[in-house]
């Protein structure tokens, strides 16, 4: 075997993650961090290798085993999760990861890179069995670090971006900018380092029959505009930005070029049979140019298309952009409504009219889309009566699927630094963030209890569910067959220790 410079790792730990729901429910999705970085550091001449321990369902040990075996230059575990906000409950597979590989090989280069550690690089360093650690998104400390390793003496303190221990001391090198030019630099991912066969689609992305394998997950933006309270999309994101000569003051919104993106698609369409795309972007229908491009792109192509994206309910208003969606073959729009209650959601920053809420998601099913509701328990402001508000709502807009997530203060927030201030109950454990875990731990709010969130999260998730207006929905537009499908979801009880040991 040739030494290659460098083994990306994904470490998985969807069990942990997910419970019960990683056995057929939940995704499996392409890690597209990591091919990101695969394809910034072959463009820089560096040997690549992959594996992906989440879709090739390795234990800790194995995916150890694997990284010994291969003897990299440098192995880095990336810890970026299916959305920004998953980073950091991945730290528990990668910690094990890090351990094993250390366990077996003490002297191989770990670096653990992703939007949790770039939030908390210090203190990653110091709690996880590693060398190094990012303070950013990756892609330029990884190729620094690399061309360092390759000397005879490694000047490690030149290497942009780079946390790691000099004589015990912790270091904190200059940061490392962000990648700008995309289209020579990270144009797209090394999908052929990617186990494309293990990777499948949610549970209702394929509501109606359709298979859910193949299935591929990208990007055509980096980052987000919007300042969102309880988001930690621009965590890897922020020391790079200066670094990059941008204004610190804004969030950096990177575009991929639109006929890269079409054409990544099409040779996972012709290659791989890839029908089922998740386009990853924290909001995708944004910028409009950008978007029918994009979208422009794909129609012409003639791929039977199932696509899903996120949007915001004021970016999908426009008639003839829906139009231009549902021609590429979008067929979902996540919306983030958050909460019903206006006061709840100006505490988080989260605006848009109400007013036009109820006629926005009319228009977008009057398209031929269908709708995923975003609804957040627990936000700052909440208490019993405005929670049961929110779900109110849902039920009244009975939207095709929705989403109920609890409110964490997840590290690289502003709730993470609120709750710091303040004092607030935060989880034990990095895997107590998960929303589906058996230790998760809710942020509690001026009112409830962090119990009493998850308590209600999860009533309301039957309730919803389980309803005979929402099972009507379903067999009207899916068939019978996803009805089965929705109650045997339900079926699923998710055992939450909080809410054991509180009673509540």
């Amino acid at each position: 075997m040739i030494r290659p410079d460098l083994l990306l790792i994904n470490p998985g730990g969807r069990k942990r993650i997910y419970q019960g729901l990683s056995t057929n429910l939940s995704a499996v999705e392409s890690p597209i961090w990591v091919g990101l970085m695969a394809e910034h550091a072959r463009r820089r001449g560096f040997s690549v290798e992959v594996l992906d321990a989440n879709a090739l369902e390795l234990d800790p040990t194995e995916a150890a085993q694997h990284a010994v075996d291969c003897d990299a230059l440098l192995t880095a575990v990336v810890v970026y999760g299916h959305n920004p906000n998953a980073s950091t409950h991945t730290m528990p597979a990668a910690g094990d990861v890090c351990r094993a590989i250390k366990r077996l090989e003490p002297a191989q280069n770990v670096l653990l890179v992703g939007g949790h550690v770039a939030a908390l690089p210090e203190r990653t360093l110091r709690e996880e069995e590693v060398d190094f650690t990012c303070s950013g998104e990756g892609p330029v400390t990884i190729a620094d670090l690399l061309g360092a390793l390759k000397e005879p003496v490694p000047e490690l303190d030149k290497v942009r971006g780079l946390v790691w221990s000099d004589c015990a001391v912790i270091r904190r090198n200059e940061p490392a900018p962000i990648v700008t030019d995309l289209v020579h630099d990270m144009p797209g991912m090394a999908w052929d380092l990617l186990p494309m066969e293990r990777y499948r689609a949610h549970n209702w992305h394929c509501f109606g029959g359709r298979e859910r394998q193949p299935y591929a997950a990208l990007y055509t933006t980096l980052g987000c505009p919007f300042r969102c309270t309880f988001c930690c999309i621009q965590a890897p994101f922020k020391s790079g930005e200066a670094a990059a000569g941008l204004d610190p003051k804004l969030n950096s919104y990177r575009r991929f070029d639109p006929e890269a993106v079409v054409a990544q698609i099409d040779w996972l369409a012709n290659e791989h049979g890839v029908s089922n795309i998740k386009i990853a972007d924290e909001l995708f229908v944004l910028h409009k140019q950008h978007v029918t491009a994009i979208c422009d792109g794909l129609a012409e192509l003639g791929h039977d298309l199932n696509i899903w994206a996120y949007a915001r309910v004021d970016t999908c208003y426009d008639d003839a952009m829906l139009a231009t969606l549902r021609r590429a073959g979008v067929r979902w729009l996540a919306i983030g409504i958050e909460s019903a209650s206006e006061h709840v959601r100006d505490g988080v920053a989260k605006g848009y009219r109400p007013d036009k809420l109820m006629a926005t998601l009319d228009r977008v099913r009057d398209h031929g889309i269908h709708v995923i509701g975003n609804y957040i328990f627990g936000l700052p402001d909440d208490d019993a009566a405005s929670m049961r508000e929110t779900l109110d709502f849902a039920k009244a807009v009975n939207t095709e699927f929705a989403n109920f997530f609890s409110a964490m203060a997840y590290p690289g927030s502003a709730l993470y630094g609120e709750a710091l201030a303040n004092g607030l109950e935060l989880p034990t454990s990095w895997g107590g963030y998960s929303q589906h875990s058996r230790d998760c731990t809710p942020l509690p709010t001026k009112h409830l209890s962090s119990a009493e969130v998850l308590a209600f999260r999860d009533a309301a998730f039957h309730e919803y569910f389980e309803r005979p207006e929402y099972l009507a929905l379903v067999e009207r537009t899916f068939g019978s067959e996803t009805v089965e499908d929705i109650r045997a979801m339900t079926a699923h009880a998710l055992p939450r220790d909080l809410l054991a040991t509180t009673g509540v």
